[in-house]
C-alpha cells in the first residue's frame, strides 16, 4: 500500500474567521490515501532465432543426430548407386540410349507428319474452291458472248478470257488430281497416327525395362517400313501411286521380325497357350479374310473405279470447253461443259473420294497385319519365345472391339459353320 498525502482547506474556519485580521493563517486539514500497489508486468520482445537449428531445437526440441545423418546419408547413397546401375551399369544400358534415340526420331516424325497433313488439307480446300470459281466465270463469259449482244472486240474479248480460264482450270485439274491432296492429307493423318502408336510401344518397352538388342533392331524397322509406307515428298518418285491397276492395302510393318516379343507372363503351365487358344487363333484368321478383308477390298475396288473416271472427266469436260468458247457460236456447248466440270470436281474433291480410297486401304493393311501377326505368333513353335497366350489372347480381342468372351463365341460360330459347310459340300459330291 502506497500513502498519497493530501492538503484541505477548512471551509468553516474560513468563513467565521473572516471578519478577523487578515494576517491571521488559514488552518489545514492533513489526510492520508493509501492507494494500492499496481503488480509490476515486465514485457520482454522474443529474440530471433540465430539460426534454423536453433529454432527448430526451441520449438520442437528436435535434435539432428549423427545416426539420423549417416542413415540419411548411406540411403542417398544407395539410391546413388541403384540410379548408376540402372542407366549405367547394367548390361542394356546401350539398348536403352538407342531406344531413346529412336524415340527422338519419332517424335519428330509425328510433328512433321501432323504439319503436311494440315497443309496438304488446306491444298484442297483451296485448289477445289479456285477451280470451281475458275470454271464458274469461265462459263458466265462464254454464255454472255454467246447471247449476242456484243459485236467485234468485246465478243472475242469474252471468248477468249472464257477460254483461257477453261484452259487455266483444265491444267489446275490435271495436276490435282495427279496428286489428290485429300488423299495425302489422309496418308498423313495415318502416318502421325501410327507414329504415336509407336511411340508408346518404345516408351512401353523401357518402361517395362530390361530392353533388348532385338527390341532396338524391331523398333528401327517400324520406324523403317512407316517411312516408305507413307512417304512425304511429292517429287522423285517418292509419292505414292494414287490410281494402281488393282486395290491393295496398305503395309506399314516390316516384313519380318513379328513376333519378336518375348513373354511378358509366365504364370501358367506352356506360357498360357493350348491347343484351344491355337484353334481359336485360326478361326479368327478365316473370319477376318472371310468377311472384314474381302469387303474393304471390294469397297476400295469400288472407290478406287470411282476417282479415276471422276480423274479423267473432270478435265476432259474443262478442255472441251475451252475448245467451245472459241470455235462455238452459241456458247451452249462451254456453258454446259463447265457446269458439269464444276459438278464433277466438287464431288470428287469436295466429297473427297481419293480419301475414302485411302481409308480403305488403311483398315485392309491393319486386317492384313493382324492375320499376320496371328500367324506369326503360332508358327512359332517355342512357346517360351511367343507371347503370352492370355495376353495375346486380350490384344486380339481389344484390336477386333470385342470381349475375350465374345471373341471366343466369335471363333466358336466359324468352326461350326465351317463345318457345316464342309458336310454341305460332301453331301453335294456325293449326289452329283
Amino acid at each position: 500500500m502506497s500513502s498519497l498525502r493530501v492538503s484541505i482547506l477548512n471551509p468553516l474556519h474560513s468563513s467565521s474567521s473572516s471578519s478577523s485580521s487578515s494576517s491571521s493563517s488559514l488552518k489545514r486539514i492533513n489526510c492520508s490515501i493509501n492507494v494500492p500497489k499496481l503488480p509490476g508486468v515486465s514485457f520482454s520482445v522474443p529474440k530471433v532465432a540465430s539460426s534454423r537449428r536453433s529454432m527448430v531445437e526451441e520449438l520442437g526440441k528436435f535434435t539432428v543426430t549423427d545416426n539420423y545423418k549417416s542413415s540419411f546419408a548411406e540411403k542417398n547413397d544407395t539410391n546413388k548407386i541403384l540410379h548408376d546401375g540402372d542407366l549405367y551399369n547394367t548390361t542394356n544400358s546401350e539398348a536403352i540410349i538407342q531406344l531413346y534415340a529412336i524415340l527422338e526420331a519419332v517424335a519428330d516424325r509425328i510433328e512433321m507428319h501432323t504439319n503436311v497433313g494440315e497443309q496438304r488439307n488446306n491444298w484442297n480446300t483451296l485448289l477445289l474452291n479456285s477451280i470451281n470459281m475458275l470454271t464458274l466465270t469461265a462459263s458466265t463469259m462464254a454464255g454472255v458472248a454467246g447471247t449476242g449482244s456484243c459485236d467485234g472486240a468485246p465478243l472475242w474479248a469474252l471468248k477468249l478470257s472464257s477460254a483461257l480460264l477453261f484452259s487455266a482450270a483444265t491444267g489446275m485439274l490435271l495436276a490435282t488430281n495427279k496428286i489428290q491432296p485429300s488423299q495425302l492429307a489422309e496418308e498423313q493423318r495415318n502416318a502421325a497416327r501410327l507414329f504415336k502408336q509407336l511411340q508408346a510401344q518404345i516408351q512401353t518397352t523401357i518402361a517395362v525395362g530390361n530392353p533388348s538388342e532385338s527390341d532396338v533392331r524391331g523398333a528401327m524397322e517400324r520406324v523403317l517400313a512407316l517411312d516408305k509406307a507413307y512417304p512425304m515428298p511429292l517429287l522423285g518418285g517418292a509419292m505414292l501411286e494414287k490410281f494402281p491397276e488393282k486395290f491393295e492395302a496398305a503395309r506399314w510393318w516390316p516384313q519380318s521380325g513379328l513376333n519378336n516379343k518375348k513373354a511378358q507372363m509366365k504364370i501358367k503351365k506352356n506360357n498360357g497357350w493350348n491347343v484351344e487358344l491355337e484353334e481359336e487363333m485360326r478361326e479368327v484368321i478365316e473370319v477376318v479374310k472371310r468377311k472384314d478383308m474381302e469387303d474393304y477390298e471390294r469397297l476400295g475396288n469400288i472407290a478406287l473405279k470411282i476417282n479415276k473416271g471422276l480423274a479423267i472427266s473432270a478435265p476432259l469436260l474443262t478442255g472441251m470447253a475451252a475448245l467451245g468458247s472459241v470455235l462455238s457460236g452459241d456458247g451452249l456447248v462451254p456453258v454446259v461443259a463447265g457446269a458439269l466440270a464444276t459438278v464433277v470436281n466438287a464431288f470428287e474433291h469436295g466429297g473427297q473420294v481419293g480419301m475414302v480410297y485411302e481409308m480403305y486401304r488403311n483398315c485392309g493393311g491393319f486386317f492384313q497385319l493382324l492375320e499376320e501377326t496371328i500367324e506369326a505368333t503360332i508358327e512359332e513353335k517355342d512357346l517360351e519365345k511367343r507371347e503370352n497366350g492370355e495376353l495375346f489372347e486380350l490384344k486380339m480381342a481389344l484390336q477386333l472391339g470385342r470381349s475375350v468372351s465374345e471373341l471366343r463365341e466369335l471363333a466358336s460360330k466359324s468352326a461350326s459353320c465351317r463345318i457345316e459347310e464342309r458336310e454341305i459340300d460332301e453331301f453335294a459330291s456325293k449326289l452329283f
